[in-house]
């Protein structure tokens, strides 16, 4: 009786099957549950002890694309083993396909927008490069979607390689068309992940001086010392040797000074010494040299040299004066007058 049962027959399949199908499908149900419950709740709290975000990362994959892609697997796997209309197994297969398809786009996603977001956490905070992350990441996902489109499609049966055709030769005239556009964007991903520049940069490239303002897909704006802003191609700053004075650590500074040819040799073998204690006393200041330099046309000329710790153009200008007011005041003490332009007139009596 209950074989006769057991074998009875509702649209081609037995009461086994459906018997053999609801088994499954609760058995399998219940593995994912207690997978999720029970196991991805301890590996959660395990990951959020340790240090790095990688598992973490991987515990939430798993959990809102793992999981949801098991429950449909245990479906999937049940409904097999029963004989089904061809349109319904159709349909079921369209489904799993797509179902799959979109697993595969989300976790391509999450990963890329995980190795962004680490990339980003590696950089101090700035805002203009999260901005050309995301918009990075905008096209990455239009690019991952449409090949996930040209996948399903393919998967249908439907005959795409003519279109794949199509596109690609109407990508090569697009590319011919807008090699400049093309170039300066690949020069956008350069200065973005290479990062030689950023906003705020002080920079001279060529004849021109600036401060980044931005760095746009295709240009890069600088605003200049004298309050214009220059626009730059990208292309033209990647191909072109950029200054960059924002990191720079410290700064070199070379100046000269002259003293009158009355000054006594007792005052010019002193003047090195003076000037080196003046700027040992200064604040942020690493002496390096002072020398008498060379005999000038109507001076006696000392070069000096020194760094300014720091890249602020404003402080080495302060610096500066503070040095030149020291020397003007030490000068004055010690008797030494600062050569101007001179000429001197001898008068030859005899030819009277």
């Amino acid at each position: 009786m209950i074989q006769q049962l057991a074998n009875l027959m509702f649209w081609k399949n037995s009461i086994l099957d459906y018997l053999i199908f609801v088994l499954t499908f609760f058995v399998g149900f219940l593995v994912v549950k207690i997978f999720e419950h029970i196991i991805l709740r301890h590996l959660k709290k395990w990951a959020e002890k340790t240090a790095t975000t990688f598992d973490d990362f991987i515990i939430r994959v798993i959990k809102k694309i793992g999981v949801p892609l098991a429950y449909f697997g245990v479906f999937y796997l049940g409904i097999n083993i029963l004989t089904l209309h061809s349109f319904l197994k159709k349909t079921i297969d369209v489904i799993a396909i797509g179902s799959l398809t979109l697993a595969v786009v989300r976790f391509g996603i999450a990963s890329i927008s995980y190795g962004l977001e680490v990339y980003l956490s590696k950089r101090e905070e700035n805002t203009s490069l999260k901005r050309s992350l995301d918009g990075i990441l905008v096209v990455i996902k239009v690019v991952i979607w449409g090949l996930a489109i040209v996948f399903f499609l393919d998967n249908l049966g439907f005959k795409i390689s003519a279109v794949i055709a199509g596109l690609g030769i109407g990508g090569v005239a697009v590319a011919l068309a807008a090699q400049a556009v093309l170039g300066d964007l690949f020069s956008y991903f350069a200065i973005l992940f290479d990062r030689p520049f950023e906003n705020g940069d002080f920079i001279i490239t060529g004849d021109h001086l600036g401060t980044v303002e931005h760095v746009g897909i295709k240009t890069t704006r600088i605003r200049s010392l004298s309050g214009e802003q220059l626009i730059f191609s990208n292309t033209d700053l990647t191909n072109s040797r950029v200054r960059n004075y924002k990191r720079m650590e410290k700064r070199r500074v070379l100046f000269k000074l002259g003293v009158t040819y009355q000054t006594t040799s007792k005052q010019v073998k002193a003047i090195p010494k003076i000037i080196e204690n003046i700027i040992k006393n200064i604040k942020d200041t690493v002496f390096d040299r002072a020398h008498f330099f060379s005999y000038g046309d109507f001076a006696l000329i000392f070069e000096i040299v020194y760094y300014v710790l720091g890249s602020d153009y404003n402080k080495y200008m302060d610096i500066q004066q503070e040095i030149n007011f020291a020397i003007k005041e030490k000068f004055e003490t010690e008797g030494i007058e600062f050569a101007y332009p001179t000429q001197t007139l001898y008068v030859n009596k005899a030819a009277i």
